[in-house]
């Protein structure tokens, strides 16, 4: 099949549209959002160039877009156990373990989150659609930790803008490779696809966002360090994109990390520890936890033992 090709060549009474309203015009089916998401992926050319979602459009403009084929999913409930810290009419609060899919996608239909949600709740919200009912934000597949999932729009909506007016907190910790030598500081550079990898994120000036990520060192271990970082912006692959940009990876990343593994971990070593939100009807403010997972805790006191015997 392949993806659908569809081109539009830009007239005097169309220009200086901005390109992502002009293509939702375009495909009324289609979202903004949606749009958005293929400018983002490069999956719109104008001109044979990436342009960003507010490129306005002149006459004469050239467009191509691209519109990956859709695999139909089927959702199926599976009993799939979860560490479930809270629970409501409203949310569910999740500790994921490390190697856990959120949502299917290609490649993982089955053995979700979704799927095991599917299972234990009767209702979860549908406002991001079939694949992923309930899902407010996402953890990668290798990073462990707490999450909270929507059981209905209301609270989804609530539990969104919370976390795009950065009022919901997150606090993750890493094991990182390195000796950081700050106690704290910031890291503020812009995330985007990776200019010849589109499946890994980097640090770029070109169609990218803005991103902020504090950090501070909890331990060093000479060779390691444990830091905790905060997410101000909420970037795919924030985290471990911007630990290496500043040369210290997270240990155990197979995308971003050097490649050796010196430690019986698969994955990163990154975990949510904390998530603090205003419950979405209450309005209580509420702050869970999860504790370190066992793999983090014991290369943890590997490196407390060989830090006691240097």
């Amino acid at each position: 099949m392949g993806n659908k090709m569809y081109y539009y060549h830009i007239s005097e009474s169309q220009a200086g549209e901005r390109l992502d309203v002009f293509l939702t015009k375009q495909k009324p089916d289609t979202s903004r959002s949606a749009v958005q998401r293929l400018i983002s992926s490069g999956d719109v050319i104008v001109n044979e160039k990436i342009v960003k979602a507010n490129y306005k459009v002149q006459a004469l403009d050239d467009i191509q877009v691209s519109i990956p084929e859709i695999k139909t999913l089927e959702l199926t409930a599976e009993e799939i156990p979860l560490a479930i810290l809270y629970e409501d009419n409203d949310i569910i609060i999740i500790n994921k373990s490390r190697g856990m899919v959120v949502h299917p996608a290609a490649g993982n239909y089955n053995g979700t989150l979704v799927n095991a949600l599917l299972e234990h709740c009767e209702d979860l919200s549908g406002i991001n659609g079939v694949a992923r009912p309930g899902i407010v934000h996402r953890l990668d597949k290798d990073t462990s930790g707490v999450m909270v999932v929507a059981k209905s729009d209301r609270a989804h909506v609530s539990l969104a803008k919370q976390i795009k007016d950065r009022t919901a907190s997150r606090r993750y910790l890493a094991i990182v490779y390195g000796n950081i030598k700050e106690d704290h500081g910031v890291i503020k550079a812009p995330i985007g696809r990776h200019p010849s990898d589109r499946k890994k994120m980097s640090v770029t000036f070109t169609n990218s966002k803005e991103a902020t990520t504090k950090f501070r060192v909890m331990e060093r271990f000479g060779d390691y360090t444990l830091v905790e970082c905060k997410l101000l912006t909420g970037r795919t692959h924030q985290i471990r994109v911007h630990m290496t940009y500043i040369g210290h990876s997270v240990v155990g990343d197979p995308k971003y990390g050097p490649g050796r593994m010196p430690f019986s971990i698969i994955g990163q070593a990154l975990h949510s520890a904390e998530l603090r939100i205003s419950h979405p009807v209450t309005e209580e403010i509420m702050i869970f936890t999860a504790p370190l997972p066992e793999d983090m805790e014991m290369i943890l006191k590997e490196l407390r033992q060989k830090n006691t015997y240097n």
